[in-house]
């Protein structure tokens, strides 16, 4: 159309003439219910008739009027010859799926603008990521193409488009195992129950080492794992290598291989790898081999000091356990280690580098400086164990800060095709992940959440969604007054108005550090697996200013509008971390 306002002028129908925009009435020109005079011709002495056409494009109309009547004209000519005839056709017979797309065109308003809704989950969805916007049923729709020629509409119906052979895409990553080391215990059953009893594994430090701390509770794994493996081989491993270990070799078998790893699982050792996240991985060890120095001398320092220091001894221990030669990698990045370990695991599945991965995280920082560290920055919860809640209260209008807390989380990542080809279960689909940065502080978080919510939506990008998918939020969550806020503050935005079940596990938990990632996306895993969503542990009155659907209290059923889990992980210095997880179907 031309860029010409319109300015209504009022005239008798016998002055029109082809190409005239014309209203017939003053509620159409109120409504702007303008149609273009494609020809007229005379019907009698003192009546023409005359045929419209919506001028965005439709069917024609033909009206008799006198020739006196008062018509509004638009002040525009139009080329009729430029006016497409087009009519909608009825949908009442189409079988509709998601992916479908459908257009509505107000035909009749010369300023109109096309309007595209797309089909997900059996809802037509204006904007598929902005959980605000319009939606309508198949009724609706249906409806829409049944009324479109007589109200002055177009809608159109573009069926979703039949994907045809092209070069090789990238292959999709699936979940086949699960373990875990955990304050709630050893085992991925010790988890899950937990979390789903609303029970924490929060204890009050023993030792004297602790002695005069400020702060003397932490999530503490609550057996010795060196006592769960042989001895020798212990003795060569730091206590994160350990939890690292166990968990590895639980997750193994629960994806269905051979217990002693890929030799006697049938697999090619160089087709697997392991991607672990650790910040420092084992603090004590140092703190250990420095103690020794001051008070026997050199002499009393072992030569597996160093070594047992590193923060890749974890993923060194279990390829070594599980005799995996294809890669052994460590990530840190603070607190979004071990998500952004599996998100690295994801990749190297997805672009044919491995066939399979070991990925999460381990850590073992609960010492004393690192305790008094984070009590001199004012991070550490001093609730105490006075009552039966956890002192870590994530989102809670009291929580005062977080628990420190140690532990292990890996999953069993795998090539789609080599994992039906085995006839392995699945848990879920590994759809996606994506990293950002706040660039604003070295320890506090952008209050805006604007690093967090590009995070948020590249990875639901990453998975091939939509954030009218996302189902379930597993949030970071670590119970500081500044980061949930937020948290919840990029969350919002990105979710709209939808109300997705939020919930943190650092109430159970406490925070497991390069851990925590791992430990996470294990419990995202199994609340799709299981479709349940644990509540948040700690968190008896929501903070009003959080403006989240948080589950606190009991579990409750995820809900069956959507598809993709979201698993956060934000870090010091802006690192941030989200894990797409995907229903299998």
């Amino acid at each position: 159309m031309p860029e010409v306002p319109i300015t209504p002028h009022v005239v008798s129908a016998a002055e029109v003439i082809p190409g005239d925009l014309v209203a017939l009435s003053q509620e159409d020109v109120e409504r702007q219910r303008w149609r273009v005079v494609m020809h007229t011709l005379p019907e009698s002495p003192e009546t023409i008739r005359v045929t419209l056409r919506p001028p965005l494009g439709g069917v024609d109309r033909d009206e008799v009027l006198e020739r006196q009547r008062r018509v509004t004209l638009a002040c525009r000519r139009l080329d009729v010859g430029g006016v497409p005839l087009v009519s909608s056709l009825r949908l009442d017979g189409v079988v509709f799926r998601d992916g479908d797309r459908v257009s509505r065109l107000r035909a009749v308003d010369p300023e109109g603008v096309e309007v595209t809704y797309v089909r997900r989950w059996g809802v037509w969805h204006r904007d598929l990521d902005e959980g605000s916007g319009e939606t309508l049923s198949d009724a609706e729709v249906r409806r829409w193409a049944e009324e479109a020629d007589r109200e002055g509409y177009v809608v159109r119906h573009r069926p979703r488009p039949v994907r045809e052979a092209s070069v090789p895409a990238p292959r999709r990553v699936v979940v086949t195992g699960l373990g875990t080391v955990t304050p709630l215990g050893v085992g991925v059953g010790e988890l899950w129950q937990g979390l789903l009893d609303g029970r924490h594994g929060i204890r009050e430090l023993e030792g004297g080492e602790f002695d005069g701390l400020p702060v003397r509770v932490a999530g503490v794994v609550p057996v010795d794992p060196g006592e769960l493996l042989p001895r020798p081989a212990a003795r060569r491993m730091n206590r994160a290598a350990q939890f690292a270990v166990l968990a590895a070799r639980e997750a193994w078998a629960d994806a269905g291989f051979a217990e002693g790893g890929t030799r006697e699982s049938g697999l090619d050792p160089e087709r697997v790898g392991v991607s672990l996240g650790a910040i420092l991985g084992d603090a004590s060890v140092l703190v250990g081999g420095d103690r020794k120095l001051r008070d026997k001398g050199p002499r009393a320092v072992s030569p597996l000091t160093r070594p047992m220091t590193v923060p890749s001894q974890a993923a060194s221990q279990v390829s070594l356990d599980l005799h995996i030669t294809g890669e052994a990698r460590t990530v840190t990045s603070a607190y979004a280690s071990g998500t952004e370990a599996i998100g690295q695991a994801i990749d190297r599945i997805r672009y044919g580098r491995v066939d399979v991965a070991l990925a999460g995280g381990a850590e073992a920082v609960v010492t004393p400086a690192i305790m008094a560290s984070f009590a001199a920055m004012r991070a550490l919860s001093d609730l105490g164990l006075e009552d039966s809640s956890s002192p870590s209260r994530p989102f809670a209008k009291d929580r005062d800060g977080f628990v420190n807390g140690e532990g292990a989380g890996l999953l069993v990542l795998e090539a789609e095709e080599h994992a039906r080809a085995r006839g392995a279960r699945i848990y879920c689909e590994a759809a996606g992940w994506e990293l950002s940065a706040d660039a604003h502080h070295m320890a506090a978080p952008d209050p805006t959440g604007s690093g967090v919510a590009v995070a948020l939506r590249r990875a639901v990008r990453d998975a091939a969604g939509h954030v009218v998918e996302v189902v379930h939020v597993n949030a970071h969550a670590m119970a500081t007054v500044e980061g949930d806020l937020a948290e919840a503050g990029a969350l919002r935005p990105v979710l709209g108005q939808r109300d997705v079940p939020v919930t943190a596990l650092k109430g159970h938990l406490g925070h497991l550090q390069g851990a925590a990632g791992g430990v996470e996306a294990v419990a995202a895993v199994l609340t799709l697996h299981h479709g349940v969503v644990p509540p948040t542990v700690g968190c008896t009155e929501v903070d009003e200013e959080i403006g989240l659907d948080v589950v606190t209290g009991a579990p409750r059923a995820l809900p069956g509008d959507g598809d993709l889990v979201l698993s956060n992980s934000f870090g010091f210095g802006g690192h941030n971390a989200v894990l797409a997880l995907r229903r299998v179907r």
